[in-house]
């Protein structure tokens, strides 16, 4: 079975590969500089190896070359699949060279904010044109709501592509502040989108297996990041899973889904944006303690791995409710992208 396969084989090359990757980090002094803003707990985690999004590109990519030379399932890869995979090596590159910055400066300051936006604008942009240069006519700029029905956006199906491939990559990026928690939630979500796209009437045979095997290298990172975490996802595998999420979801017309699924993501990243607009606004108040919203509930006392369970919780709740979604936004066959 393809999915079992992809799933199986990026989580073991994850947990094999492991140990190796976290000693090659350790031996290079990869290790995380902790922002001096950060709850006073953390102060402890300085020096933890981060760039542990390499064992997710690892795994993913052992597991497609894996199915490219050894099976017929990816061969030959299909359009769609290349360009994820272009995503998501692009928004890892884009990740590695901001973890590089932070530990040669010794500082969690990396790129700056406007480099890396840049970065992330270049390569949503050409994943866009991607859309627009292949998209069968009258339907790329149509989103599916209900059983095949769709509400055609016109250019503005572009625009909000753009912003959610921007907006979910810096979602899960701000996510990725407590051990466990950003890779347990693109696990749930990963899976819940792999298995929307799996169902769907429409033939997307190969897509789903680059979100089986992102699932299973997320879950192999787990067995090193779950409290206290031996090594950090950093920016090389936050801005990759946010990146190639919104791919596999605007390639498979499950953009809605999606949403749901990243529900806690965009949790985190919309406490940010109300933080900031509300201090502006009230010239100094806040209203949380701090933001993203997991950093609140630390300085409100609730203990680190509390914290994360009840993302899951919460996470767990949002897959369910978009595996019932799923069953009602589907795509008609011979629809999408090709």
């Amino acid at each position: 079975m393809p999915q079992a396969f992809a799933f199986l084989v990026s989580f073991l090359a994850a947990l094999v590969l492991g140990p190796m990757v976290i000693e090659g980090l350790r031996v290079l002094k990869f290790g995380q500089n902790i922002n001096y803003d950060a709850p006073a707990r953390h102060l402890q985690k300085q020096g933890t190896p981060t760039m542990g999004g390499v064992l997710m590109v690892l795994g993913v990519g052992i597991t497609l070359l894996a199915g490219v030379l050894f099976t017929h399932w990816l061969r030959p890869p299909s359009p769609q699949l290349v360009a994820v995979v272009l995503v998501f090596l692009a928004h890892a590159l884009l990740g590695f060279a901001d973890d590089y910055l932070k530990i040669r400066r010794g500082k969690s300051l990396g790129l700056l904010a406007r480099q890396k936006l840049a970065g992330q604008v270049v390569i949503t942009l050409a994943f866009v044109a991607y859309l627009f240069l292949t998209a069968q006519r009258n339907f790329t700029t149509e989103v599916v709501v209900w059983r095949g029905q769709t509400w055609d956006w016109g250019y503005g199906y572009y625009v909000f592509a753009f912003l959610l491939m921007i907006g979910l990559s810096n979602a899960v990026n701000l996510t990725d502040g407590l051990d466990g928690l950003a890779g347990g939630l693109a696990l749930l979500a990963a899976l819940g989108l792999a298995w929307a796209i799996h169902v769907l009437p429409a033939g997307f045979d190969q897509l789903p297996l680059f979100n089986y095997a992102l699932a299973g290298s997320c879950l192999g990172f787990l067995w090193y990041n779950a409290h206290p975490a031996k090594v950090f996802m950093g920016d090389t595998g936050s801005l990759a899973i946010g990146g190639s999420l919104a791919a596999m979801a605007l390639l498979s017309k499950q953009e809605l889904v999606l949403l749901v699924f990243a529900a806690m993501f965009l949790l985190e990243i919309g406490s940010v944006i109300l933080q900031v607009l509300y201090f502006k606004a009230t010239k100094g108040k806040r209203i949380f303690k701090m933001s993203p919203l997991h950093h609140h509930f630390e300085l409100s006392g609730v203990e680190e791995t509390q914290v994360v369970a009840r993302f899951w919780i919460g996470g767990v709740i949002a897959l369910t409710l978009g595996l019932l979604l799923s069953g009602f936004v589907w795509v008609l066959p011979g629809s999408g992208v090709r």
